[in-house]
C-alpha cells in the first residue's frame, strides 16, 4: 500500500509540472544591441593656436676683432595660430600642409667690443612657416614630421656704427610632432620646429667683420578645430 501511495504522488507531481511548463510563453531572442565605435577622421580643414618657447641654436660667431663678444641668449616665449589641410589614406596614413605663424616675446641676439665700442643687435619679432607633413594615425593619435619654407621679420642686424649687412629673412624649417584628437572636432598637439636662415655676414666701418648661423630651436603646445566637412564616420559591430 505504501509503494502504491508513493508512485501515485510522484505521477500527481509529474503531471502537475508537465500542466505548468506547457502554460509557460516561448522564450523569446532578444538580439544583442549595436555597438558603433567612432572610426576618427583626419580628413579636412583645421585651425588652431599655439603657445611655446624659442631657444637659440649655434651660439658661435667668426670675427676679426678679438674683442667681440656676444651675449648669451635666453628662452623666449612665442604664441600664434595655424591654418591646415590634411588628407587621410591608406587608411592609417595622413599628408597635409600648414600655415603657421608665431609671435616672439623677445630674441635679441647683442654684439660688444669694447676696443671700439661697437653694439650690434639682432632682433627677430616672427616666425612664420609653409609645411607640407606626412603622418600616421592610430585611432585618435597622430604622429606626424613637417617641413617646408621659414619666413621671419626683416628687422636686421642694427648697430650704432653704419655697416653693410646681409641677414636672410627666408630660410627652411623641420620638426615633427604628436597629436590627440580628444573630441570629434578637436586635437591637441605637441610639437618641435627647426628654423635655420642660414648665416648673417656683417662689416662695420669701425673695422669689425662679423659672421654668424642663425637658427632657432622651438617647443610648442597646440589645439585645432577641424570643421570635418562631410559628416562624421562610425563602424558598426
Amino acid at each position: 500500500m505504501k509503494k502504491f501511495l508513493l508512485g501515485t504522488v510522484a505521477l500527481l507531481a509529474l503531471g502537475t509540472a508537465s500542466a505548468v511548463a506547457a502554460d509557460l510563453p516561448a522564450r523569446t531572442y532578444t538580439k544583442a544591441p549595436v555597438y558603433a565605435a567612432p572610426i576618427y577622421n583626419w580628413t579636412g580643414i583645421y585651425v588652431g593656436a599655439h603657445i611655446g618657447a624659442a631657444f637659440g641654436g649655434d651660439d658661435g660667431f667668426a670675427t676679426n676683432n678679438p674683442a667681440l663678444v656676444s651675449n648669451n641668449r635666453d628662452a623666449s616665449f612665442l604664441g600664434g595660430g595655424q591654418l591646415g589641410a590634411d588628407y587621410q589614406f591608406a587608411p592609417n596614413w595622413l599628408v597635409g600642409i600648414e600655415g603657421q605663424i608665431s609671435g616672439l616675446s623677445k630674441n635679441d641676439r647683442t654684439f660688444s667690443a669694447i676696443n671700439t665700442g661697437l653694439v650690434a643687435r639682432d632682433r627677430s619679432d616672427w616666425l612664420a612657416s609653409v609645411t607640407g607633413r606626412l603622418g600616421y594615425t592610430w585611432g585618435p593619435g597622430l604622429i606626424y614630421a613637417k617641413g617646408g619654407v621659414a619666413f621671419r621679420d626683416d628687422n636686421g642686424l642694427t648697430a650704432n656704427f653704419p655697416g653693410v649687412t646681409d641677414r636672410k629673412s627666408t630660410g627652411y624649417t623641420v620638426g615633427g610632432g604628436l597629436e590627440y584628437m580628444f573630441a570629434p572636432a578637436w586635437s591637441a598637439k605637441v610639437e618641435y620646429q627647426y628654423y635655420n636662415f642660414a648665416s648673417t655676414n656683417a662689416a662695420f666701418t669701425d673695422g669689425t667683420a662679423l659672421n654668424y648661423k642663425d637658427d632657432l630651436h622651438t617647443v610648442k603646445l597646440g589645439v585645432n578645430y577641424r570643421f570635418n566637412w562631410g559628416g562624421p564616420v562610425v563602424a558598426k559591430y
